[in-house]
């Protein structure tokens, strides 16, 4: 009779739940997507999140979008009476940025109304849900740095590779030099990341508006030099990219840009693979780097650490879906041990772009101190 009684209300629990999500109603302010094409209506995104689809595929046989809900593989259109095919997400999205393709009939492509990014090594469409927070990452009236493109001769892989440079505002006029952060991208993204997705520079200049931060200078660059496909990131070998950045990158930008060419002043930084390229490098070459930061890309042992004194900062941080009492333990450890160690929990976001915004919005103010 108790187990009776117990799936009664088990059973009536869901029913109320289901009902109730059902019974949710969709906001009808729907807008185009910030990421939009030029002139595009679709996608459109709501107050609540949620994001609707148009796609015009007349003789398209199925239509899916790879965005929804977790575990029901996106989201499935349907085909309208003039032709196109729309949806609207069974559920809101988490806010900010998500990368997205479009399956018609099984095979992959992008939406024609959304701007592309690189992710998942390959240029993929992406979309932008407003953020409660998203004032410090948005494109506000103050004074703005600069990024720019340089091409650096890198002799271990016999070519010329790229790199984006961040240089604050007023850096064209003044004579100072500053700090250098080098901030790596994650697995399947490139050198652009940081700057479009991440919008890394308009953070800083929004920052140093406000008198938040220390004006520094910010490198990305690619840190793939042996390509290794999906799955396979144990093969990813560590050394060459190790020479590029250290006997190749930093050289260059010390020699064209007006940096404080010690490791009391210079960072490195990574989300994802680039935090596991980041503790690699640390570890390998403690004279090069003082501050280092592991953005939802594991952590450190105090016993990994062979001279304290040359560790000025170590940040560790993650989002709060990504289990991220792994990052307060560690962090907890490195405090016992005596290391300036410095935790950041991002609330209600994943393994995604709002966490690492979020990330750098919080670890910027704590370098070169």
């Amino acid at each position: 009779m108790k187990n009776t009684l117990k799936k009664i209300a088990l059973f009536t629990a869901l029913s109320s739940s289901i009902c109730f999500a059902q019974s949710t109603s969709i906001v009808e302010d729907f807008k185009p997507s910030s990421y939009n094409q030029p002139q595009q209506e679709y996608p459109q995104v709501n107050s609540q999140g949620y994001v609707r689809f148009k796609i015009i595929a007349p003789a398209a046989d199925s239509v899916r979008v790879s965005l929804g809900l977790g575990g029901k593989g996106g989201t499935k259109l349907a085909k309208t009476e003039d032709g196109s095919w729309m949806a609207t997400t069974d559920g809101p999205m988490d806010e900010g940025f998500h990368y997205y393709n479009v399956k018609i009939d099984g095979g992959k492509f992008n939406d024609p109304g959304a701007l592309n990014f690189y992710g998942s090594t390959r240029w993929e469409s992406g979309i932008e849900i407003p953020a409660h927070d998203q004032d410090f990452y948005a494109l506000n009236n103050v004074p703005h740095g600069h990024v720019q493109q340089v091409l650096f001769p890198s002799p271990s892989t016999n070519t010329s590779r790229r790199a984006f440079v961040y240089t604050p505002p007023g850096y064209e006029k003044g004579k100072g030099k500053y700090p250098v952060l080098y901030l790596q991208h994650g697995w399947g993204e490139d050198e652009t990341a940081w700057m479009n997705q991440g919008k890394a520079n308009l953070i800083m200049d929004n920052m140093i508006a406000e008198g938040k931060v220390k004006p520094f200078i910010i490198v990305n660059t690619y840190g793939m030099t042996n390509e290794v496909k999906f799955g396979k990131i144990r093969e990813f070998k560590i050394e060459p990219f190790q020479t590029v950045l250290v006997d190749e990158l930093i050289p260059y930008v010390d020699n064209h840009f007006r940096t404080i060419a010690k490791s009391s002043d210079r960072a490195m930084a990574g989300l994802s693979m680039g935090g596991m390229e980041t503790k690699t490098i640390t570890l390998n070459k403690p004279d090069v780097f003082a501050y280092y930061g592991l953005l939802s890309g594991g952590t450190y042992a105090p016993e990994e650490i062979k001279d304290k004194s040359k560790v000025k900062m170590i940040f560790l941080s993650a989002g709060s879906k990504e289990r991220p009492e792994r990052i307060l333990d560690a962090t907890a450890k490195l405090k016992d041990a005596g290391f300036n160690a410095v935790s950041y929990v991002s609330d209600k976001t994943g393994h995604e772009f709002l966490t690492w915004r979020r990330s750098l919005l919080e670890m910027a103010p704590l370098l070169f101190k």
